[in-house]
């Protein structure tokens, strides 16, 4: 995943005034441009519908018989002009001119035109016996006016033009008369545009927890820290199976380079079944898989939010480096419960010694250092010379030391023997066997009456393997859970137990071994471990 890049807060403004400052402006704008838009889509329609309309009443002057005959007159405009003048005053429009050939008006609003020559620019194509709308600066103002050549002799020869003019209002002239409904629907627009983008940013800071995108994005950036500060690799899912969050630790185990934010988690890791418990929303915990060639213990659980699943995590951790942990556990809790069980038992002896000194009871005491000296040497002579192999001859004293402070008999068979260890286990791995394997004997028989508080030990070879055996005379262990004392976290015990049989049983599957369990209720466990060379 890519990392976020550093946030720098340099806004005053909170998310919410922006968003209302925005989105005000952006109705306020596009409310000032539709306005533009409509006057000038208005005055294009106008302009259309007055030429339509100018070009009307000229083609119906041109037709006129009055005027097919004056127009060719020396006097015309005296028979002309009064009824263009009718016309013009009917109609509503700004002006009708009336052509002879010589380009002549024959008629104009303004009297003292009447007699001059015309001199729009654009009338020749009349003249040509054309008819079209124009547009052009006049003398009363912008226009829009019609050209219709007058035919005389039953449309065969051209006569004169007819002219009929129509002041054009500009687009500020409309814009001015529209501007109470302009200046009304802006205000509108505006109050609207606030009032919407205050509910709408308000609904977004909730969206956001109250929290400002910079803030968010410094919550993003601790929190992606954090991942990738976890030694267990992660990997999240949303509901569409797409990655959200892969760390570090977890490409490292997964052998990935690059970023696969987005990527389909099937894609990349096929065997994480979270696809799966995002479905079921049934988590699973201290499983046990495969990845890249890794064998990794692996917890996956569903995301819910709001009771709803969005999504699935699979947090998993290499077994190799779990295992270290736990044979360095082992090892150091087994070195203290050695030291502290020889320390109290030290503390009595010498106890015991100095109260026959102050009793002046001398021989006694010689007696008692003499038998207690003895005793240690006998169990140390045993040990080290059936066990060669100094750490598990060093746990197996610890367990003595501790079996007699718990007032329990621990028996070693006679005719054990340990020369040397299967290919596939060292000595952390033999200690966490036997450790475990005492350990849950121990604690068989604590608490039972005294002639039940008795384990017994055995370890032999051979020429095909090592073959370890722990027996001891408590409860038994009942049919229906015979099955799963080998389940990782399985216990009767209580919260943070069911470990020490699983490794057990894990470090036995890797020596490709065997383990059996004889257990009768209330008569005792027997457990019988064959480890190969």
């Amino acid at each position: 995943m890519k990392g976020v890049k550093p946030v720098r807060i340099g806004s005053r403004l909170s998310i919410q005034t922006q968003i209302i400052i925005l989105a005000s402006g952006l109705v306020f704008l596009s409310i000032l441009f539709g306005g533009i838009f409509l006057v000038e889509n208005f005055s294009a329609q106008l302009e259309k519908e007055l030429g339509s309309k100018a070009l009307a009443i000229a083609r119906t002057l041109s037709q006129l018989e009055e005027i097919q005959q004056a127009v060719s007159q020396f006097d015309g405009s005296k028979s002309i002009q009064p009824i263009a003048e009718k016309t013009r005053l009917a109609t509503n429009v700004e002006y009708i001119v009336v052509l002879n050939m010589s380009k002549t008006r024959l008629s104009h609003p303004l009297q003292n035109y009447i007699g001059t020559q015309f001199s729009g620019g654009d009338e020749a194509p009349a003249f040509a016996e054309n008819e079209y709308i124009s547009k052009a600066e006049g003398i009363l103002g912008p226009s829009v006016r019609a050209f219709v050549p007058i035919m005389a002799e039953e449309g065969t020869k051209q006569v004169g033009v007819v002219v009929v003019g129509i002041l054009t209002p500009t687009i500020s002239k409309l814009a001015h008369n529209m501007r109470f409904e302009l200046y009304f629907s802006l205000l509108v627009g505006l109050v609207v545009g606030v009032i919407g983008s205050v509910f709408f940013a308000r609904n977004m800071k909730r969206v956001m927890f109250n929290m400002e995108p910079a803030e968010i994005a410094r919550l993003l950036e601790e929190r992606i820290g954090v991942f990738q500060s976890i030694g267990e690799g992660i990997i999240a899912i949303d509901r569409d199976n797409k990655i959200t969050i892969m760390n570090d630790a977890a490409k490292r185990i997964a052998g990935i380079y690059g970023d696969v934010y987005g990527n389909d988690i099937s894609d990349v890791i096929p065997n994480t079944r979270l696809p799966s418990i995002a479905q079921t929303g049934e988590s699973e915990y201290q499983q046990e898989t495969e990845i890249n060639g890794i064998v990794v213990f692996v917890n996956r659980i569903p995301i819910q939010v709001k009771g709803t699943i969005v999504g699935a995590v699979a947090i998993f951790q290499d077994k190799t480096e779990v295992r270290e942990m736990a044979e360095e556990l082992t090892g150091v809790k087994k070195f203290i419960e050695a030291l502290r069980v020889q320390n109290h038992e030290h503390l009595n002896k010498l106890h015991t010694i100095a109260g026959l000194i102050q009793l002046k009871k001398y021989e006694k005491a010689l007696d008692y250092i003499y038998s207690i000296t003895e005793e240690q040497q006998e169990v140390t002579r045993l040990i080290t010379k059936c066990i060669k192999d100094y750490g598990l001859a060093g746990l197996i004293l610890g367990k003595f030391s501790h079996a007699k402070e718990l007032k329990i008999s621990l028996e070693i068979d006679p005719k054990s023997k340990l020369s040397k260890l299967p290919h596939t286990l060292d000595t952390g791995a033999m200690v966490v066997v036997l450790g475990n394997l005492l350990e849950n004997a121990m604690e068989a028989v604590s608490g039972l009456e005294e002639n039940r508080r008795h384990v017994y030990f055995s370890i032999r070879e051979d020429e095909k393997g090592l073959k370890i055996v722990v027996e001891d005379q408590g409860r038994g262990i009942a049919p229906d859970v015979r099955g799963h004392v080998f389940t990782n976290g399985f216990s009767t015990k209580g919260y943070g137990r069911g470990y020490g049989l699983y490794l057990v049983e894990q470090y036995v599957r890797t020596a490709m071994g065997t383990i059996e369990i004889d257990s009768k209720p209330n008569m005792g466990t027997r457990l019988s471990l064959f480890l190969p060379w």
